[in-house]
């Protein structure tokens, strides 16, 4: 949950690739659809990492193989990093205005 006045990173980008945030008390749609993408990114990179990891010790994985496996690895870690970097400001947040 947000404080008031704070603002939340959410887990896609607007045009151009920025940032987009919302002001929010953490309880409304928007907050949730958020919640609900950032789960959904984070299973996919879960599975994207099991993925790697076979993909890896595949002795007939290709060069095609490695370039789309490092293309979905590098887009998970990205949605990945906007998630962390989201929920550590949210906890920031949180223990500022716990006091």
């Amino acid at each position: 949950m947000t404080a008031p006045n704070e603002l939340r990173l959410l887990p896609w980008s607007g045009p151009e690739g920025k940032p987009c945030y919302l002001s929010t008390d953490g309880g409304g749609y928007m907050s949730r659809l958020a919640d609900n993408i950032e789960a959904v990114q984070l299973g996919t990179a879960t599975e994207l990492l099991e993925e790697a990891s076979d993909t890896l010790v595949d002795q007939e994985a290709g060069p095609e193989d490695l370039r789309r496996l490092a293309r979905e690895l590098t887009e998970a870690l990205r949605d990945v990093l906007r998630v962390a970097t989201s929920r550590g400001h949210l906890l920031a947040v949180s223990e500022t205005h716990r006091f």
